[in-house]
C-alpha cells in the first residue's frame, strides 16, 4: 500500500499552530493574517519535514477552481517545428501555477466534441482552440459561455468575442520586401510559390510584400507558381529557368519551397546568393540546414503558446486580435544585385 499522506493538521501540531495559521502559511497568506516569521518558518519546516502536498482535489471542490487549462488543437502538438508553441504555453502555464492538458483532434469534429466534453467533466478552468495553420474557424458550441483564447486561428465578425492570437503575417510580408530592397534590388524579383486566396499566410504574405515593395516604388516582376513543397517548387523553378527566366531574387513563400528552389538553381549552374539572392518565411529547421544558410522569416511558435496563456491567465483586457512580430533570421541568401 501506497504510504498516507500528511495532513494540513498533522503539519499544523507539529508546527505547534493552529490548522487555519498553517493554512494561511501555505498558501503564502502570512503577511495579511500578521502571522509571525517564528510560526511561518516553522510551518514550512513542518511540512517538508512531514513532505506535506495540499490535496488539490478537495481544494478544486471547494473554491470550484481547478488550476487547469486545456488545449484543443487539429495537428498542432504533434508536429515537431510548430509543436514550439505548445512548449510556450506549457512554461507559462507552469509560471503561472497552472495544468496543461493537451488533446488533439486530427481535424475530425467527433473527436473534438468528446474531447472538449471531457475536459469539461474534469472542470478545466479555461480553454485554448489552436490550429496547426492560421485560418479561419467556428468556435465549437459547448465552448460559448468559457474562458478561450484562440491560438493561430481567428473567427469572422468585426468584434471579436475572444482574444486570437496570429504570427503577424502581413508584417513579415513587408520585412521580406525590406530585405531585398536593403540588399539593393529593385529588378528581376519574383514571387515562388502558389499565393492561394483561401491560405491565410499565403494571402497576407503576399499583400506584405507587394506593400513593402510599391512602398519604394519596385515591383514583383513575376510568380512562379507551384505548390509548397520541395518537389512542385524544384520542378516548376527548373522550367521557369530553362524558359529564359533570368531572376535576381526568389521570395519563397515557405522554407519547403526555397529548397526545391535552391536544388534547382544548382542544378542550372546558378550561385546563391551571387547570381540569385533567395528569401524565405517560416524558418524550420531547413533554413539553418540548408547551404548557403537561408534568410528566413521566422514563425513565432513558443511566444503564440506563451501569448495564449498570459491572455486566460494574465491582468484581464477585452478581446482582440493579437499580431506577433515574426523576426528576421539574416543568413547568408541574400547578397547585392548581380553586375551584368
Amino acid at each position: 500500500m501506497p504510504p498516507q499522506r500528511a495532513t494540513l493538521l498533522q503539519v499544523a501540531q507539529r508546527a505547534g499552530v493552529s490548522r487555519s495559521t498553517a493554512s494561511f502559511v501555505l498558501a503564502g497568506r502570512h503577511l495579511d493574517m500578521r502571522i509571525s516569521e517564528d510560526a511561518r518558518q516553522r510551518v514550512l519546516r513542518a511540512a517538508q519535514e512531514l513532505d506535506y502536498r495540499p490535496n488539490l482535489m478537495a481544494r478544486s471542490l471547494r473554491t470550484k477552481v481547478t488550476r487547469t487549462i486545456a488545449l484543443v488543437s487539429d495537428t498542432l502538438a504533434s508536429d515537431p517545428y510548430a509543436g514550439k508553441a505548445i512548449h510556450g504555453a506549457l512554461a507559462a502555464a507552469v509560471a503561472h501555477g497552472h495544468l496543461l492538458f493537451i488533446g488533439e483532434t486530427e481535424g475530425d469534429p467527433v473527436v473534438e466534441e468528446k474531447l472538449i466534453s471531457d475536459f469539461l467533466d474534469r472542470q478545466v478552468d479555461a480553454f485554448i482552440y489552436a490550429s496547426m495553420f492560421t485560418r479561419y474557424v467556428r468556435l465549437p458550441k459547448q465552448l460559448k459561455g468559457h474562458q478561450v483564447v484562440l491560438l493561430n486561428c481567428l473567427t469572422r465578425g468585426a468584434r471579436p468575442a475572444q482574444h486570437q492570437i496570429i504570427p503577424d503575417e502581413l508584417a513579415a510580408g513587408w520585412s521580406a520586401a525590406t530585405l531585398v530592397l536593403e540588399a539593393g534590388h529593385r529588378d528581376g524579383i519574383y514571387l515562388v510559390g502558389s499565393p492561394d486566396e483561401h491560405v491565410f499566410a499565403g494571402r497576407e504574405r503576399l499583400a506584405g510584400i507587394r506593400e513593402g515593395l510599391q512602398a519604394s516604388e519596385a515591383n514583383l516582376a513575376g510568380t512562379v507558381d507551384c505548390d509548397w513543397w520541395p518537389d512542385s517548387a524544384y520542378e516548376a523553378v527548373s522550367r521557369s529557368l530553362e524558359a529564359g527566366l533570368s531572376p535576381q531574387v526568389f521570395i519563397c513563400l515557405n522554407d519547403r519551397i526555397a529548397l526545391g528552389a535552391y536544388q534547382a538553381l544548382r542544378d542550372a549552374g546558378r550561385r546563391i546568393p551571387e547570381d540569385v539572392s533567395v528569401v524565405s518565411f517560416d524558418d524550420s529547421d531547413l533554413a539553418a540546414w540548408l547551404r548557403p544558410q537561408l534568410t528566413s522569416i521566422s514563425l513565432p511558435h513558443y511566444q503564440l503558446g506563451w501569448q495564449a496563456v498570459e491572455k486566460l491567465l494574465g491582468p484581464p483586457s477585452g478581446p482582440a486580435v493579437l499580431r506577433l512580430p515574426m523576426p528576421v533570421r539574416r543568413r547568408d541568401s541574400v547578397g547585392k544585385p548581380p553586375v551584368r
